[in-house]
């Protein structure tokens, strides 16, 4: 089949790589336009677009998809299929009706749970067990496609965000390939999502990143874990940013919640709302990442101490 691609983020990029590795082809890449980072705000490209540019693969970055630029590109690559996966941007009818068999998306949950923009990071702050990748034909609504396939993983204990998002990535290009097969087959399955089921994921806002003492420990402990490796959940130390990346529950401290109540070689334990934590990967405000024993040994945090 000839196949655009549309990607951005790094989720996408053994999705792109396998379309590549395949007996398909893939006419175009399209990602969004390079952003803006770093301290000099040089722009820099997505890892979708350096993985097409390695790849010698033509790349669009319209402003807008459904802009005149963007919309020309795409018809003038005649796709029988378009494969979306972490794009950023929702596609109108106007596109999604340009490729002769439509188009698919990958998405990083097991739908309908965790509709939106940031299904990973959400299924980790509310403890979930297992999640996966699902395998759907796209609509104007918010990730309501019919579904072609899903894939379960199982979530760690201790996982981040980082191993996660890494494991999802993977199994979504492996699950993309096998759809794919079946569409070639004429076996792709068109199974309507229950909305009465569904659950969203929209975008962290900057206040759900800072931690709430008053919560549980396990609450604490998942917060931590999803905003690992970024974009990191912080507290605030003497007035300065603490960042936290990663912490140990401990059901057994008591205290006021955001208190020191233990100073341990491993590391300060502050209690919460239920339990606490200790605080074993931290980064000080324009510091490095420290353990919490170099935290203990380095800052000196006394046992009755706030931690806000």
């Amino acid at each position: 089949m000839k196949i655009v691609f549309m990607g951005t983020s790094a989720f996408a990029v053994p999705s792109l790589r396998g379309l590549v590795e395949s007996r398909h082809e893939v006419a175009a890449v399209f990602t969004r336009p390079d952003k803006p980072a770093g301290r000099g705000r040089r722009l820099r490209a997505s890892p979708v677009k350096e993985a097409a540019v390695e790849l010698g693969l033509p790349v669009f970055q319209p402003e807008r998809i459904a802009d005149a630029e963007g919309r020309r590109a795409l018809e003038e690559a005649t796709p029988d299929l378009c494969v979306v996966a972490a794009y950023g941007e929702i596609l109108p009818r106007a596109i999604l009706e340009i490729p002769r068999l439509g188009c698919m998306n990958i998405h990083a949950s097991l739908l309908p749970k965790y509709r939106g923009a940031d299904p990973i990071r959400r299924a980790i702050m509310a403890g979930e067990m297992q999640t996966g990748v699902t395998i759907m034909w796209m609509s104007e609504g918010l990730d309501e496609g019919d579904v072609i396939m899903q894939q379960t993983l199982q979530i760690g204990p201790e996982e981040d965000y980082g191993s996660l998002h890494d494991r999802l990535a993977v199994v979504g290009a492996q699950a993309l390939l096998e759809s794919l097969e079946a569409l070639e087959r004429r076996e792709a399955p068109r199974t309507p999502q229950d909305d009465s089921s569904a659950t969203f994921a929209p975008p962290l806002k900057a206040e759900e990143k800072k931690i709430l003492w008053e919560a549980s420990a396990e609450e604490i402990h998942n917060l931590v874990r999803a905003l690992n490796p970024a974009p990191g959940a912080y507290c605030l130390w003497k007035g300065k940013r603490l960042k936290v990346w990663k912490v140990e529950k401990t059901f057994s401290a008591k205290g006021i919640p955001g208190t020191i109540v233990e100073i341990g070689p491993l590391g300060a334990i502050i209690a919460s709302g239920q339990g606490g934590v200790r605080l074993l990967e931290l980064q000080p405000e324009g510091r490095n990442h420290i353990s919490g024993t170099e935290f203990v040994r380095g800052y000196r945090p006394v046992v009755g101490e706030l931690i806000e």
